[in-house]
């Protein structure tokens, strides 16, 4: 189901190993970039935000700029974050207090070590997720629509907001979850997901185009300073990029490459330089964000390794499949397996016990040398 595509280099030595799936659109829509199993469902967790805030739109809330931007956000909690939140809630008449997502501390550093000093504890407005409520709550306060239960898979913006979804992906948003911030979550395959993107990114018109817009005008309200999302779309302008939580990152190119990826350890510090060599390999000029393609291993106060995009043969549960070479041209490499296993010689394998209930050992070798 997986493949490998990070290794964690300490000294020289591997020390981890991030493995996961990408699926890649080209400009023309077709999946040209593909790693492990991307038709399989994977909850795609707040990468989704831009295409629910295309349903609050359609619902008619009143958001632009800013205001669109951070209810499409994940955001670190600074102090502009917040301001734009209020501003949403206080043109539907509403304050935090309406606010159903759990409470929280900030992320960026600076923002709690401010909530902390003043003495505050955790509060819903600072959940990164506040700004989708918030969109949430002027789309039901424009229809009158009840603002109690606003995160009821039956209410009338969480239909608008799974119909977003199959709309952009080209696929049934299956199955329902509930998300970190208490909304529903629909599933969708990393091919969806990719797709979708490239749909945002390109679209030249309508609620797709105005959230688009609004996530390339103010990249700083969609994640914050500093945050690797908000980094990335500043260094490829036009570019959109939205992450998840477990190892869930969106990126698509104003060109309209789009690349999803799931890391399956739910880490996500490896997930930006796998996106950017993906769309290094469908075409895209990638060389202004060169900075971020290098994730750091830091040892004291220096950096002793790094985080390494990886090309080697695909992993499932352990067990090593056949590598896409393998798999176009029919054979192994010669030195496939040194490569796959480089602590065994040929012939120094451990065959595996007999399952048929005969003694001695099957023959078969514990990696693919025969």
């Amino acid at each position: 189901m997986y493949e490998l595509l990070a290794e964690v280099v300490r000294n020289d030595f591997v020390e981890s190993v991030h493995l996961g799936s990408v699926a890649g659109m080209a400009p023309d829509g077709t999946l040209a970039y593909t790693r492990g199993d991307v038709a399989a469902t994977i909850l795609p967790r707040s990468s989704v935000k831009p295409f629910q805030a295309m349903a609050f739109l359609v619902a008619g809330a009143p958001l632009t700029g800013e205001r669109l931007a951070i209810a499409a956000a994940s955001h670190t909690g600074q102090d502009f974050h917040i301001k734009a939140v209020e501003a949403i809630l206080g043109d539907a008449g509403l304050g935090f207090d309406a606010l159903q997502c759990p409470p929280s501390l900030p992320w960026d550093e600076s923002a709690m070590a401010a909530v902390i000093r003043a003495g505050e504890s955790r509060s819903r407005q600072y959940m990164n997720c506040s700004g989708k409520h918030a969109a949430m709550l002027a789309a039901c306060a424009v229809n009158g629509w009840p603002v109690d239960s606003y995160l009821e898979p039956s209410h009338p913006l969480q239909q608008l907001v799974r119909a977003s979804l199959t709309e952009m992906a080209g696929e049934q948003s299956e199955p329902l979850a509930v998300d970190g911030c208490g909304a529903p979550l629909f599933g969708l395959s990393l091919v969806g997901l990719a797709r979708a993107g490239r749909a945002l990114a390109t679209a030249g018109e309508g609620p797709a185009y105005a959230v688009a817009e609004a996530i390339q005008e103010h990249p700083e309200y969609v994640a914050g300073t500093g945050h690797v999302n908000t980094d990335l779309m500043l260094a490829l302008p036009g570019t959109i990029a939205k992450g998840g939580a477990e190892g869930v990152l969106l990126v698509a190119t104003a060109e309209g490459h789009a690349v999803a990826v799931k890391v399956a350890d739910g880490n996500a510090r490896a997930t930006t330089a796998i996106a950017l060599a993906a769309l290094e390999e469908l075409g895209a000029d990638v060389s202004g964000a060169a900075a971020l393609r290098t994730v750091p291993v830091i040892g004291g106060e220096r950096t002793v390794g790094e985080i390494r995009v990886s090309r080697t043969p695909v992993l499932n549960a352990g067990r090593l499949r056949s590598s896409p070479w393998s798999r176009r041209h029919g054979r192994r490499p010669a030195d496939w397996t040194r490569r796959a296993w480089p602590w065994r010689r040929r012939g120094s394998c451990v065959p595996f016990p007999r399952t048929d209930g005969g003694s001695g050992r099957s023959g078969r070798c514990r990696c693919p040398c025969r």
